[in-house]
């Protein structure tokens, strides 16, 4: 099930123990030693908070694993991917970079498509939030003046890339969610650094 990380977010610790606890008795069971996430908020949860509830496990975000196995040779791409020379931009998540540091990774599996990377303003540890972490995406939001995922949508607009990179699910959400709201969809689309492989191989 779910590692339990929204619900740790919201303030409900016991819902997330008995979480936590029932997922760590199955892969316990099953002798899991390592596991590779595609969403950087059960990435950061099963490698930094599920330790002191007794799972210990290698735990290894896709963008890294990725980056690993082009390096390796492992994935090769066609040459002359549909990327080559087109703009992108990378949207760091806030659980894979600020919280445990992985920049260089997403960055070198885009680089690999021979696409030009074009950073937003605010990227890297300076990165801003898409909006939905905290388990804000499942709650209704506070009073403001413009949402958190439509500012920066339109930082990634000013780049002037057709393709947002992402590497979490909930900032695909959200910016997909921001590009219709800006009423982009013909000129901008976001997609997954694996999609992005996926369609180069």
């Amino acid at each position: 099930m779910c590692t339990g990380d929204p619900v740790r977010r919201a303030g409900n610790e016991f819902m997330f123990q008995m979480m936590a606890y029932q997922n760590i008795q199955i892969l316990n069971g099953y002798g899991i030693k390592k596991i590779v996430t595609t969403c950087p908020h059960c990435f950061n949860t099963l490698k930094n908070e599920y330790p002191e509830l007794g799972g210990n496990y290698e735990v290894v975000h896709h963008a890294t694993y990725l980056q690993e196995l082009i390096d390796a040779g492992k994935v090769r791409l066609k040459e002359g991917s549909g990327y080559k020379g087109k703009k992108i931009t990378f949207h760091d998540s806030c659980y894979l970079g600020r919280a445990n540091n992985i920049y260089e990774a997403p960055r070198k599996v885009l680089e690999a498509l021979d696409a030009e990377l074009v950073e937003m303003k605010r990227c890297r540890s300076n990165g801003l939030c898409c909006g939905a972490g905290g388990a804000q995406m499942f709650k209704e939001e506070e009073k403001g003046t413009t949402r958190v995922n439509w500012e920066r949508t339109a930082e990634a607009i000013e780049t002037g890339a057709t393709v947002v990179a992402s590497a979490c699910p909930f900032c695909n959400t959200m910016m997909t969610d921001g590009i219709k709201n800006k009423e982009k969809e013909d000129s901008m689309q976001v997609l997954d650094i694996a999609e992005l492989i996926a369609s180069s191989l």
